[in-house]
């Protein structure tokens, strides 16, 4: 990976907080919910934010 400026590493860094928020607002809003269908739809939300939290996260390792 090329080298990251130090404004693209603080663009990332606000993008793994907002990931990682937006996980827990959606896990929060699964918990809730007694509608089954809305805690599902909040559950893979919270999920695939969580996913790009990871990815963003490992990129940033390598």
């Amino acid at each position: 990976m090329a080298q990251l400026s130090e404004k693209e590493l603080n663009m990332l860094e606000d993008q793994l907080g907002y990931e990682e928020v937006l996980a827990k607002k959606y896990k929060a809003y699964a918990q809730a919910t007694s509608d089954p269908q809305i805690k599902a739809k909040c559950e893979q939300i919270a999920a695939a934010h969580l996913n790009h939290y990871e990815k963003l996260a490992k990129n940033l390792q390598n």
